[in-house]
This record gives structure tokens, sequence and C-alpha cells, in this order.
């Protein structure tokens, strides 16, 4: 005997229209409008990674390549089709029920027209015409869930986005800082040169000599820090573009654009911006209200429904007669007992629907913190600059005064290598201090969900005004 259950709705021919039901248009783009400049499929097709990149590239190479940002694609898209689904509560439903069976023939019955089988086709379409809310509170629930799909993907990209910007600037600040080590190294050789040279000619003692000579090993030895520190940050880089640690990558050289100095938004203004802009507050809001429509389903699921069916029944049996009937019929379901499950349901809804509500309102909170941090960071990094570039100038004076006095005779050792340390430090501090900036202000933007393609153009991408040194672009070695 055989039997097959066959369910239309379950079969590859329904599956050959690829999205009946349009929810591919809900879906968002793979990366949001706004934060490439230029068409998804133009810009991250066109990555080249042998050219000096800008500012610019390197943020769209980590949206195009970042896992994270796929990863936030493909939830959206798993929502979008959960719309579907609950979208398709509103069709009817067809089901094809299939039996035949094989029997042996008895000899008494030798002149059946059918004598070795019997055969059963039930065809039965369905329609929900009413559940007292059900289906609208699951479709509400599904779209809810994608607007919060959506708005977190929005998040993540702009989380992608300033980790690039943080890695980019981390590089150059490890280029500043290595520059400013050679710098340094070689002042402290001069200086040792001078000790030396005044050492033979019996006009300083051996500790001047020996003082010239440690300060001048303590500089290489920082100058061999700065190097694999640069290096590090250059892997950072790339993981973050979402490249193998080890992809060889140049930044550009840049112009000397100075930090603009202007900070003159009032701090209650942007937290507000940030209360309507941020997209991860945009998705608590949405699951906040996804768990509402579920408390609104769970409701709705322990009340009655009412259907309507049509169906057909051949059969074809072993008795020499076949039948051929139709039927409609409405069916009421009345749910009467059922363990107290769903009054459980209900309450697990509403707990969740709580729970949402006071991540909603800690998220709130931590927003308004995130941008009053990063509102105060960036004018420390403001007033910070103006105080390191006075710094590195009369630091620069002092260390060319002293090495003067010094070959000339009138001068000590301990006063040239104490104006060398400070001219390092203070160059170190401004390097600090830039870099600081830079990050500053594009996590403030991040803060108030105004990090996009607008803003990274805005980003000075000079790495000459850390240090004030003209030197060429460093790239990174494999």
């Amino acid at each position: 005997m055989w039997q097959s259950n066959l369910t239309l709705a379950d079969d590859s021919i329904w599956y050959r229209s690829d999205d009946p039901l349009k929810t591919r248009a809900l879906t968002p783009p793979a990366i949001p409008d706004g934060y490439l400049d230029g068409a998804y499929d133009t810009v991250c097709t066109a990555s080249h990674y042998d050219d000096a990149l800008t500012l610019a590239a390197v943020a769209e190479a980590a949206l195009c390549n970042n896992p994270q940002t796929r990863e936030a694609y493909a939830n959206a898209r798993v929502q979008a089709a959960q719309v579907g689904i609950a979208k398709s509560a509103y069709l009817f439903s067809v089901n094809d029920n299939v039996s035949g069976s094989l029997n042996r023939a008895s000899p008494e019955q030798p002149n059946r027209s059918n004598p070795f089988s019997n055969f059963n086709n039930n065809i039965v379409a369905s329609y929900l015409l009413y559940d007292f809310g059900n289906r609208d509170a699951n479709l509400e629930n599904a779209h809810q869930l994608l607007q919060a799909a959506s708005a977190t993907q929005n998040s993540i990209v702009q989380s992608v986005l300033l980790n690039a910007i943080q890695a980019y600037y981390l590089v150059q600040a490890g280029i500043a800082a290595l520059d400013a080590a050679h710098e340094t190294e070689r002042a402290s050789e001069e200086s040792f040169k001078a000790a030396e040279a005044r050492y033979n000619a019996g006009l300083a003692t051996p500790s001047d000599k020996l003082q010239a000579q440690t300060l001048f090993a303590q500089n290489t030895l920082t100058r061999i820090t700065a190097e694999g520190t640069l290096k590090t940050a250059y892997g950072t880089l790339a993981n973050v573009m979402g490249l193998a640690a080890n992809q060889p990558l140049k930044l550009i050289s840049g112009n000397s654009i100075p930090p603009q100095q202007n900070i003159d938004q009032d701090i209650n203004t942007l937290i507000e911006q940030a209360h309507t802009r941020r997209p991860d507050l945009m998705a608590s809001e949405a699951q906040l209200k996804a768990a509402q429509a579920s408390i609104a389903s769970s409701r709705a699921a322990a009340k009655p429904t009412v259907s309507l069916s049509v169906s057909n029944n051949f059969q074809d049996g072993s008795n020499l007669s076949s039948s051929n009937n139709s039927a409609l019929g409405v069916t009421v379901s009345i749910p009467i007992f059922d363990g107290y499950g769903p009054s459980y349901r209900i309450r697990s809804a509403e707990a969740i629907a709580e729970v949402r509500s006071a991540q909603r309102d800690q998220l709130r909170l931590q927003i308004s913190l995130d941008v009053w941090r990063a509102y105060q960071n960036l004018r420390t990094a403001n007033e910070s600059i103006s105080a390191a570039t006075v710094l590195v100038s009369s630091a620069e004076e002092s260390s060319r005064v002293t090495l003067g006095r010094y070959k000339a005779g009138v001068g000590n050792i301990i006063d040239n290598l104490n104006a060398q340390g400070a001219l390092a430090t203070a160059r170190q501090q401004k390097i600090q201090a830039n870099l600081n900036w830079n990050i500053a202000r594009a996590t403030l933007a991040q803060s108030i969900g105004g990090l996009d393609n607008a803003m990274v153009q805005l980003l000075p991408e000079s790495r000459n005004q850390q240090t004030g040194l003209e030197t060429p672009s460093l790239g990174r070695q494999p």
C-alpha cells in the first residue's frame, strides 16, 4: 500500500516565483544610502590596494569587505523573509492527499473492472476568515523586527566606519611618531657626536660622552618600538578593511590641513539629535513595538478562529464503483483548555515587552553619555592642539639653543639632553593631540548617528600636520 501527502505550498513549483510577495523590496541595500560615494556595485568592485589610499577609500573598502556588514545585510534579508511568511497567512492554502492500495484478486470476482487497486484523491482548499487579529499582530511583529534589523544594519555600518577611521588615523599617528622618532634619534646622535668630539679634544668629561650615548641608545630603541607599533597599526587597518593582516598598504601623504577649531554646537541640541538619529535607538524602539505586537498575537491565539474550506474527493474503489464528491464548509475552532499554556505565553510576551522597554530607556541614557563624552573629548583635544603647538615650537627653539651653546663650549650636556628629551615629549604630545582630535570628531559624529560618507569627506587626511615635519610617504612592508 502506498500513500502520499502532497502539499503544493511546499512544492518547488511555487519557489520558481522567487519573491511573489515582494519582500525583497523591503530589504535595505547591502550598504545603505549615504555611506558610499557612488553606487554599491561600482565602488565595491573598483578597489585598488596598490595605490595610495585616502581616508574615503579606506572607509569604502571597510564597508564593502568587512564581514560585519555582510552579516548585518543577511540578517535584514532573513527578517524580510519573515515578513513574507507573515503575509502568507492572508492567502489560502491547498493540500492534495493521494492514496492507493494494491489488492490480491479473488477468483470469485473475475469480472471486476479494477480488481487490483484502490485509488483516492482528496483536494482541500482552505482560507482563514477571522482570527481576532492574530495574523495582523504577527505581520506587525515581522514588520517591526524588519525595521529593527534595518536600523541595526545602519548601526553596524557606522560602527565599522568608525573603526576604519580610527585605524586610519592610528596609522597616520604611527607614521608621524616614527618620523618624530627618526628626528629625535638624529638629534641625539648629533649631540653624542658633539660630546665625543669635545671629549676627544679634552674639553668634556667621560660622563658627558656616556650620558649623550645613553640618550642616543634610548632614542634608537624608541625608534625601533615606533616601527613595530606602525606595522601593528597597518595590520589592524587591513583587518578592519576586511583584508588579511599582511596585505601591503600605503596611505596618501595629504596636504597640511589644520583641524577646524570652532566647536560651537550646543550639547543639549546634539543629545536631542542623537535621540532622533541614532540607528541603535531606532532598532530598540522597533524591537519594543514588535514585542507589543507579540502580546496581541498571544492573546488572539487563545481565541476562536473561523475558516472556509472547499474540497473535492475522487475515489476509485475495488468494488466496481467510483465516486467524485465536492464540499463547501465553514469551520469554527474554539480553544477550550490547553493546560494554561496560552495564559503563560501572554505573560511571557508582556514580560519581554517590559525588557525591551527597559533596554530602550537604558540605551537613551547611554546615548546622552556617549554624546557628552565625545563632545568633551573633542573640546579637550581642540584645546590640546593649540597648547601642543606652542609647546613644540618652544621646545624646538630650546633644543636648538642649548645644542648650539654646548657646541660653543658655554653650555653643559645636562641642559642639552634635557632640552632634547623635552622636544621629543612635546612632539609625541602633539601627535597624540591630533590623533585624539581626529578620533573624537568621528566619535562625536557616530554618537549622534551622523557618521556617513559626507562626514568622512570633511575629516582631514594630512599627517604632516602631526609634527610639522616634511617626510616622504612610508608604505607598509609585507
